[in-house]
């Protein structure tokens, strides 16, 4: 009988984190329909426009502990709906 997500799930958290990043990259690899060639590229180019409206004073800089507090409150109040 197949295993249910929660049941893999449950496996997958008891995992060491090294080795839950390891099952999250050969997870999503298996989600890539094949690599856009102008990805890479167009993520250049966004980098390059946000530095440059950085550095004019267009855009204001975020600490990353700010960013990464908010992504996990987001992430929390997703789990909760």
């Amino acid at each position: 009988m197949p295993r249910t997500l929660e049941e893999v799930e449950l496996d997958a958290l008891a995992l060491l984190p090294s080795d839950r990043a390891t099952l999250v990259e050969h997870l999503l690899t298996t989600l890539d329909e094949g690599e856009d060639e102008d990805a890479e590229e167009a993520w250049l180019a966004e980098a390059e426009r946000r530095y440059q409206a950085y550095r004019a004073g267009k855009t204001k800089a975020v600490p990353a502990e700010q960013v990464f507090a908010e992504a996990e409150a987001r992430l929390a109040e997703r789990k909760r709906r």
